[in-house]
C-alpha cells in the first residue's frame, strides 16, 4: 500500500501552495510528506529556466554568477522548504528527494509510490481558475494514482468556512467537497474518493449532478414544463439511489445530492466557489499519445477555484 503524499517542488510560487496543501493533508491523513524536484538532464543549469518559477530563476541565476552548483542552490531551496513545513505542520514528517529525468515522466512514475501526488498550478488573472502546464496535464492523464492541483493563491483558510466576521479562518469548519458526479458511469474508487476525503475534514460532501436538456432544444422547438420536471425527477431520484449504499457506508458524512439541468462542468466549476475541494474522475485511457482526461474534467482543472482532485478509473 502507498504510503507517502508526494509533491512536485521546484521552488516557484505555485509549488510551495501545493506542498503546503499536500502538508495539510498528509496531517489529515497520518502520512509522511515527500518533496520531490525534478531535475532535467540538461547541460547548463539555466537551461532548465523555461521549467522553473522566476524566483528559482533569479535564486539559480545568483548562484551560477558565485560559482555555485546549481544542485547546491535546489539544496538550499529544499531545505529552507522542508524546515518551514515541519515548523508549520508540527508531527508531519518531511523528506526531500531529487531525481533526474523528464518532468513529466519522472512525476508520473515516483506517483506509483505515492497515495496521492501534489502539483502547483498558476491561477488565471482574473478569472480565478487554473492554468494547467503541459506538464501537469501529461502526468494527470498517465498515472493512475489521484492528482490535486493546487494554485499559487492557495491558502489554508480558503478551505474554511467563514467567521462571524465573514473572514475565512483556519478555526471554522471545512467547506465542502464536491463531487462531480456522471450517474451514467460512475465508478467507487471517485466516489469512495470523495467521501474519505469529506470525512477526514468532517465535511459535508456535495455530489453535482449535470443532465441535459431534452433534444427538441436543440432544434428551437418549445419546451415541455411537465416532461421537463418529470425529467428532473428521474434524475434526482436515480442519483438518490446511486448514493443510497455510500450513505450508510459513511453515516457520519452529511451528503447534499444536486441534480441539475445544463453542462455539468459549468455546475461542478459554479460549486467550487464554496468548497475545500473538488473530486472529478478521469477515465484511463492505455494509449500512450495524446492526453485524455474528459471534456467536463478539463474544463473543471481550468476553471475550478479550489484544489481539484483527479481520480483515474477504469
Amino acid at each position: 500500500m502507498s504510503r507517502n503524499v508526494t509533491v512536485g517542488l521546484d521552488g516557484s510560487p505555485e509549488s510551495r501552495a501545493a506542498a503546503e496543501w499536500a502538508a495539510r493533508e498528509a496531517k489529515l491523513r497520518g502520512l509522511p510528506l515527500r518533496l520531490v524536484h525534478v531535475r532535467e538532464p540538461v547541460p547548463e543549469p539555466m537551461a532548465q529556466a523555461p521549467l522553473l518559477g522566476a524566483e528559482t530563476q533569479q535564486h539559480w541565476s545568483e548562484r551560477s554568477e558565485m560559482g555555485v552548483p546549481p544542485a547546491e542552490g535546489w539544496g538550499r531551496i529544499a531545505r529552507e522548504t522542508a524546515e518551514g513545513l515541519r515548523l508549520r505542520h508540527p508531527g508531519v514528517d518531511v523528506k526531500m528527494e531529487q531525481i533526474s529525468g523528464r518532468a513529466a515522466d519522472a512525476l508520473a512514475e515516483v506517483s506509483k509510490d505515492a497515495a496521492l501526488l501534489v502539483l502547483g498550478s498558476r491561477g488565471l488573472s482574473g478569472i480565478g481558475g487554473f492554468l494547467v502546464g503541459s506538464v501537469g496535464m501529461a502526468v494527470i492523464a498517465h498515472t493512475d494514482t489521484p492528482v490535486v492541483l493546487v494554485r499559487a493563491e492557495e491558502q489554508a483558510a480558503d478551505e474554511h468556512e467563514k467567521d462571524l466576521a465573514g473572514i475565512p479562518s483556519a478555526a471554522t469548519a471545512y467547506q465542502p467537497v464536491v463531487l462531480g458526479l456522471d450517474t451514467s458511469h460512475p465508478d467507487d474508487a471517485v466516489i469512495a474518493f470523495a467521501f474519505e476525503e469529506a470525512a477526514r475534514r468532517a465535511a459535508t460532501l456535495r455530489v453535482v449532478h449535470g443532465w441535459n436538456l431534452p433534444p427538441y432544444f436543440a432544434y428551437g422547438l418549445p419546451a415541455d414544463p411537465d416532461l421537463n420536471a418529470e425529467l428532473s425527477r428521474q434524475d434526482a431520484a436515480e442519483l438518490a439511489e446511486m448514493l443510497r449504499p455510500w450513505r450508510r457506508r459513511y453515516p457520519e458524512v452529511e451528503v447534499i445530492g444536486e441534480s441539475r439541468c445544463g453542462s455539468p462542468a459549468n455546475h461542478v466549476i459554479d460549486a467550487s466557489h464554496e468548497a475545500s475541494l473538488v473530486v472529478v474522475g478521469r477515465r484511463c485511457r492505455r494509449s500512450p499519445l495524446g492526453v485524455h482526461i474528459g471534456s467536463v474534467t478539463h474544463a473543471v482543472l481550468h476553471h475550478a477555484t479550489a484544489p481539484v482532485a483527479v481520480v483515474a478509473h477504469d
